[in-house]
C-alpha cells in the first residue's frame, strides 16, 4: 500500500509541475509586492522592492518604442504606454513574478507583471498592443497563453494588427503604417483612377476601378491630371 500511496503521490507532483509549466494557470503564490515608481516605455517600468529601484522589462513580450534612440517613436507606442500606466497606476496592489533567468544583458530584472492580479501582459496582447516577442528558454513559462492571445488580437486585426505587415519578425516597420496613411489620403483626394500598368483610366465610381489591384492604384484629383499622365478614358459604358 506504502509503494501504490508513494507512486500516486508523485504522479499528482508531476501532474501539478506539467500544468504549471504550461502557462495554463498563473501561479499567484510566486509573485512578489512592489511599488510603481514610473512607467518608462509600454513594456518597461521603474518599481521598489523594499527600499531598492529596479528597471523591470515585461517577459515574452514586446511593445512599439516610444523614444528609441534610433527608432525614435513608432505607431501605437503611445498608446502601450498609456494603457500599461493607466493599469498600474489604478491598481491598489502591483506585483511581479519572475521567471528562471532574472536579468537582461542589460542588467534590468525580468518579470510577469500584474495590476490587483490581472496580468498586464495579456491585457496588452489582447488590446493589440504588444506582440510575443524575445523567447529565450528557460523564461516560457507563459509563451504558449500568450501566442494564443496574440493570435486572437491578430485574427480581430486590433491595434498593431490592424496594418498588414506593421508588425514583422524583427520588430515594428514604422515606413508600413505612413504607407498605408498615404494611400488612404490618396484615394481620399482621387476622383479618378487608372492602374500604373494601364493606358486607360476611370472614375472611382467605376466598377472596373475595383478590378485594379491595389499596389497598382493611381489617383488623379480631375480629368486634366489624368489625361496629362498620357492616359485616356475608358470605354467602359458603366464608367461615365
Amino acid at each position: 500500500m506504502r509503494k501504490v500511496a508513494l507512486i500516486l503521490f508523485l504522479a499528482l507532483v508531476l501532474l501539478t509541475g506539467c500544468q504549471s509549466d504550461s502557462g495554463e494557470n498563473p501561479d499567484s503564490s510566486r509573485r512578489i509586492p512592489v511599488e510603481l515608481v514610473r512607467v518608462v516605455d509600454g513594456d518597461t517600468v521603474t518599481v521598489n522592492i523594499e527600499g531598492k529601484k529596479e528597471s523591470v522589462r515585461f517577459l515574452l513580450v514586446d511593445t512599439p518604442e516610444t523614444n528609441h534612440p534610433r527608432l525614435g517613436e513608432q505607431p501605437y507606442g503611445a498608446q502601450a504606454k498609456s494603457f500599461t500606466k493607466k493599469m498600474l497606476n489604478q491598481a491598489e496592489t502591483v506585483e511581479l513574478e519572475k521567471d528562471v533567468s532574472e536579468r537582461d544583458k542589460y542588467g534590468r530584472l525580468l518579470a510577469y507583471l500584474y495590476a490587483d492580479g490581472v496580468s498586464v501582459q495579456e491585457e496588452l496582447l489582447k488590446k493589440g498592443l504588444a506582440r510575443v516577442a524575445y523567447i529565450y528558454p528557460p523564461n516560457v513559462k507563459y509563451v504558449d497563453r500568450y501566442r494564443s492571445m496574440q493570435e486572437e488580437a491578430r485574427h480581430k486585426q486590433r491595434g498593431i494588427w490592424e496594418v498588414e505587415n506593421y508588425v514583422q519578425e524583427d520588430g515594428f516597420k514604422k515606413e508600413v503604417i505612413e504607407n498605408h496613411e498615404k494611400g488612404r489620403q490618396q484615394e481620399q483626394k482621387g476622383e479618378y483612377i487608372a492602374s500604373k500598368n494601364s493606358e486607360v483610366y476611370h472614375k472611382v465610381s467605376c466598377p472596373d476601378a475595383d478590378t485594379i489591384k491595389r499596389k497598382n492604384r493611381i489617383y488623379f484629383e480631375t480629368e486634366q491630371e489624368a489625361k496629362a499622365s498620357g492616359r485616356r478614358r475608358s470605354r467602359s459604358p458603366d464608367c461615365w
